[in-house]
């Protein structure tokens, strides 16, 4: 893919900052609707993220609505559902639920190659996708206060009526823009890395709800949850996050705190320091929508720009791409309008009612999850006396991977939609 030098002044349509899931996938939408974009991305790619890898139902979903061969034979890793330790010896298999709206597998594949994918995606959609750009502030109407594009470092200007925000959990121009995070909100970080291991065919996704720092059961109990996720490769990503409510946030050493729980790990599954194949490195989780407002003045925040990360379980890139995909929508409406009219702005924010209908129950919920989860101790309770009650993990399991189908298929489905919706209200 040659990817061509920026003029010194560009115009478009729309300009996207950052060219992760998110950014991609509303480059890829809004170039086959036959729109003018640019998406400015300020690494090269392949590139590194932090993050497990892993795709649920939710994300596969989106890939097939991309149009991504994601049969038997395409080649991509695929699993059952989850595996989860904690609270007895035996882990505890949950299969991924059978539904109408969502696919009944889920997908591993490292970011170096998921976001390479979407990014020549969009380029090939007809996108101008221009790497090595490091945007470094919006370019506002001093009048107006109406964002009408962005700088980048080096001086040259990429113009459009109407510009995506998806620069990450720091959102450099969400926060130049008045938009800073709002502290009630719930914040994780998560730290990762990668090992030479036989846990590399697995045909789950691994979850471990308890983790200690010596003999499982008869040592301390850390803070937090810890996975592993195969590759295929010979290789498995492994990793454990954490969330502010714990008493032990910000003030615990998240590395040595991966490494205490791998080093009392079964020796066979290779989660050793000679085993592994890169540096640990973290990454913060904004949660729960915790920037507002997602579009004012020209700007809207898509992903972790605007900490659309799912509370109930740190995912964030299904969450990215589907609110890609309702700022897309929005963005070809008010095309269809006209730029700069009143129809235009009224569609732009359309955006905002489409996040909240879609996720502000569940979210709410989740906040509340996040509190209670905080405390080891109540974790500990939860996975000890709730883990063997199947009918009781089924419906735990639907709420957490956010898996259900509108309108219900049965009671699980209709009380966790009642759920959001009661949340929602109030």
């Amino acid at each position: 893919m040659t990817i061509a030098e920026p003029e010194q002044t560009q115009q478009a349509d729309v300009v996207i900052v950052g060219a992760g899931p998110g950014g991609s996938t509303a480059a890829i939408l809004l170039a086959r609707a036959g729109l003018d974009v640019l998406l400015l991305e300020k690494s090269e790619f392949p590139r590194e993220k932090v993050c497990g890898d892993g795709l649920t139902p939710r994300a596969v979903r989106m890939l097939g609505r991309l149009g991504i061969d994601i049969g038997p034979d395409s080649g991509w890793i695929r699993n059952k559902g989850l595996r989860i330790y904690g609270g007895r010896v035996e882990p505890f298999d949950m299969p991924w639920p059978e539904l109408n709206s969502f696919p009944d597998f889920g997908l591993v594949c490292p970011r170096s190659v998921f976001d390479d994918l979407l990014a020549g995606m969009a380029a090939e959609a007809g996108a101008r996708l221009h790497t090595g750009v490091r945007v470094s502030a919006p370019i506002v109407d001093d009048r107006t206060k109406r964002v009408l594009g962005v700088t980048d470092v080096k001086g040259r200007e990429y113009r459009a009526p109407i510009v995506i925000a998806c620069d990450g959990v720091s959102s450099r121009l969400a926060e130049a823009t008045g938009r800073s995070r709002l502290a009630s909100r719930p914040m994780g970080v998560a730290v990762r890395s990668y090992y030479t291991s036989p846990k590399s065919d697995l045909e789950w996704m691994e979850s471990y709800l308890e983790l200690w720092d010596g003999k499982p059961g008869e040592s301390n109990l850390l803070p937090g949850y810890g996975w592993v996720f195969g590759l295929g490769d010979g290789t498995a990503n492994v990793g454990l996050g954490m969330l502010d409510s714990s008493k032990a946030f910000g003030k615990t050493d998240y590395r040595q705190l991966m490494r205490s729980w791998l080093d009392n790990t079964p020796e066979e599954w290779g989660f050793q320091e000679q085993t592994r194949t890169e540096p640990i490195r973290g990454a913060a989780l904004p949660m729960a929508i915790n920037r507002a407002p997602l579009y004012k003045d020209g700007l809207m925040l898509v992903g972790d720009s605007a900490g659309m990360v799912n509370p109930f379980n740190g995912e964030g890139i299904s969450y990215a791409m589907e609110s890609a995909e309702m700022a897309a929508r929005a963005i070809v409406d008010a095309h269809a309008r006209g730029f700069g009219t009143p129809g235009a702005e009224l569609a732009f924010a359309s955006y905002i009612g489409q996040v909240k209908q879609a996720w502000g129950g569940y979210y709410r919920l989740g906040t509340v999850f996040v509190k209670l989860i905080g405390n080891p101790q109540i974790m500990h309770l939860c996975v000890t006396y709730g883990l063997p009650v199947k009918p009781l993990m089924r419906l735990v399991h639907k709420l957490l991977a956010h898996l259900t189908d509108e309108p219900g298929t049965d009671l699980n489905d209709h009380l966790i939609n009642l759920l959001s919706r009661v949340a929602f209200s109030t």
